[in-house]
């Protein structure tokens, strides 16, 4: 009966609940332009306008959710190892820097690349799973997807079945490639912007929700940006099952057949959506997490949140 209180007592149950919660609003404010930026990612043509057009007039809304219990079912377990691991990698890649001080810059950028390596191994078999429902579609004339793929679930036992438990760590050394530099890029932004937005509140933790939300997104647009073309390559391989032709032996093969039929601007194909949704989801990941957190720990009279900013 005492499990919650004592739970929410702890530094990591406090980051446990508190990410989770970033986590989740993260993904439901992000989650349909991600289906659409899967969607022009794999395909040979069409803008963002014109898929999204399409995909609702020929399945309707519900389509650009499709995936969704995936992530949501993982995120809360995920988002909170992230930043816990974060924060203890921020803090041992520079330990010079006193307890009471904010993280050097140096921890900050050291600690994101190693969170974002560590984190690919959550991240990769859930992106399959998202990948491979998101890309599944309703032929014209057809009352059922092609695929038929039921849910998350039905995808893994699918994948398992045919590939083996490997199968769900395809795409695993793109993940990390991907992740382990952005997310370095993705910490020290949000570290570096809301020191400036802000000034002091690195030390403080006093900043605005207006700080938050804008230094939460320009973090998320960094970290896309630094990274898309890795991005690109990684729903290409993922797409791919053992039931279908192989069309890329890897990631070198994916990178140099992609360019060759589609031109250089396929390894940005979708970066428009893409930063959209991030400016978005970041923002809506470090607020979220920013309040749950100042929230559980309120009672311990640790930092609070201005609603105005007063910086």
């Amino acid at each position: 009966m005492d499990f919650w209180p004592e739970f929410l007592a702890s530094s990591w149950g406090r980051e446990f609940v508190a990410g989770g919660l970033g986590g989740m609003a993260g993904v439901v404010s992000g989650y349909p332009l991600d289906s659409l930026r899967i969607m022009q990612q794999h395909s040979r043509s069409g803008s963002a306008m014109t898929i999204l057009r399409r995909v609702i007039a020929t399945e309707g809304p519900g389509a650009l959710y499709r995936g969704m219990g995936a992530p949501l079912a993982s995120v809360t377990f995920q988002n909170a190892m992230v930043f816990q691991i974060y924060a203890d990698l921020s803090r041992a890649c520079d330990p010079l820097v006193a307890a009471k001080d904010p993280p050097s810059y140096k921890g900050v950028a050291l600690g994101g690349v190693g969170t974002g390596a560590i984190q690919s191994l959550m991240l990769a078999p859930v992106e399959l799973v998202k990948i491979r429902l998101q890309l599944q579609r309703k032929s014209y004339g057809e009352t059922q997807p092609t695929n038929c793929y039921k849910g998350p679930v039905s995808v893994v036992k699918s994948i398992c079945r045919t590939e083996g438990i490997r199968g769900l760590y395809r795409g695993l050394t793109i993940t990390v490639l991907r992740d382990a530099p952005s997310h370095g890029v993705y910490f020290s932004t949000y570290e570096y912007m809301r020191e400036q937005l802000h000034p002091g509140c690195r030390k403080t933790g006093q900043e605005s929700l207006r700080t938050m939300l804008v230094a939460g997104g320009l973090a998320g647009v960094a970290s896309w940006v630094c990274c898309y073309p890795l991005d690109v390559v990684k729903t290409r391989l993922q797409a791919q099952s053992s039931s279908s032709p192989q069309k890329y032996s890897g990631i070198v093969d994916c990178f140099v057949k992609s360019v060759k039929e589609e031109g250089q601007g396929v390894l940005w194909r979708g970066l428009g959506t893409a930063v959209s949704r991030a400016f978005v989801v970041n923002g809506a990941i470090f607020a979220a997490y920013e309040f749950a957190l100042r929230y559980l720990c309120n009672n311990n009279g640790h930092g609070t949140i201005q609603t105005e900013n007063t910086g």
